[in-house]
């Protein structure tokens, strides 16, 4: 069983005040860690976002055999200066291969680049490729920019041709000024509209159709995309084409989707919408709001074995040699099952 969505914090990320004010840093303190951000407590994190070993253990008990690590969604940092944020990419790139050489057959990457200077993105993913992450990670804009802009397409033909992955995760949401003061509500309720706003960006200006072996994945399930799939396929078939020359809900089918929805009936929903072929496990470790043993909640709202690994494999690019994880062992001295697939 793999879990594509796991996030990452380096163990050690000291503040510096030559860097920019919004230069995050990693706060230890007796029992206490902290992700630091212009100076304040950004979010309280554990060991658990680096620690290898307590992570084996909580994947035996999730029923997960691979993790794919990537970055913590904030640590992105699209709104950095270029220097800062290429130095930062390399720093949690580092840490991601770390843990994997400690575990290689229990866990994958997807790393960060640069997304704010294009040319520096495009060169840092080659790089992304020589250390064998399956992709990176991006937020849902790029400190304002739409994913659907022109000016990102270098990246997508870069890792198109590279054969990385992109997964798309919700970064500073629009909308929160109509939530009021409520903040707490940005996870829970924003993040799902934000997603489907860059999830519209990227269908209207035709990247799946541009871009057709660009493998893009949406977090959370896609947001609310699938939920306005049909209004928009209403809306093509009466002009509101943008550059999509097919049917929205038919080309939603070329992203990827994971499994973070809770419920089981949004999820067989999703199944129906998008295919279940297109539907990976997800389950936003190691934050409070993760779904705990997403693989039996997937298999018991899909039905489907696929969704469990198979799925993953071709998000992935590749089928990777998954050493099985058993409760009856100690963490990291997992003995290699099957070969899934």
């Amino acid at each position: 069983m793999i879990d594509i969505h796991t996030h990452v914090v380096p163990a050690r990320l000291a503040a510096d005040p030559k860097r920019d004010p919004r230069w995050p840093s990693i706060e230890h303190s007796t029992g206490d860690q902290s992700v630091m951000i212009a100076g304040k407590v950004f979010r309280k994190i554990d060991t658990r976002s680096w620690d290898v070993q307590r992570r084996l253990a909580d994947m035996i008990e999730d029923g997960t055999d691979m993790q794919v690590l990537s970055p913590m969604p904030e640590l992105l940092s699209h709104w950095l200066p270029p220097d800062d944020a290429e130095y930062l990419a390399a720093a949690m790139n580092d840490q991601i291969a770390g843990m994997i050489a400690q575990a290689p057959r229990n866990f994958v990457g997807m790393g960060m680049v640069c997304m704010q200077d294009v040319p520096r993105a495009v060169q840092q993913l080659e790089k992304i490729k020589a250390l064998g992450f399956a992709g990176i990670e991006i937020g849902t804009h790029i400190n304002g920019v739409a994913l659907g802009s022109e000016s990102l397409f270098p990246v997508y033909e870069a890792a198109q041709s590279l054969d990385l992955g992109i997964f798309v995760h919700p970064l500073h949401p629009s909308g929160m000024e109509r939530v009021g003061s409520s903040p707490e509500f940005a996870a829970t309720a924003v993040f799902p509209l934000e997603t489907a706003l860059a999830s519209v960006s990227l269908l209207a200006a035709g990247v799946p159709e541009r871009f057709p072996r660009l493998r893009i994945l949406l977090s959370h399930g896609g947001g609310a995309l699938t939920w306005i799939l049909p209004r928009m396929d209403f809306g093509w078939l009466l002009g509101a084409k943008g550059k999509m020359t097919r049917i929205p809900s038919e080309l939603a089918r070329q992203f990827w989707y994971d499994t973070i929805l809770y419920d089981p009936v949004s999820l067989s929903f999703l199944g129906n919408a998008v295919g279940e072929s297109r539907i990976v496990v997800g389950s936003d470790y190691p934050y409070t709001i993760r779904q705990k043993q997403p693989g039996a909640f997937a298999k018991r709202a899909l039905g489907s074995d696929a969704v469990l690994a198979e799925n993953s494999f071709g998000f992935l690019g590749r089928h990777y040699d998954v050493a099985v994880l058993r409760a009856t062992e100690a963490p990291g001295t997992s003995e290699a099952g099957p070969a899934h697939g």
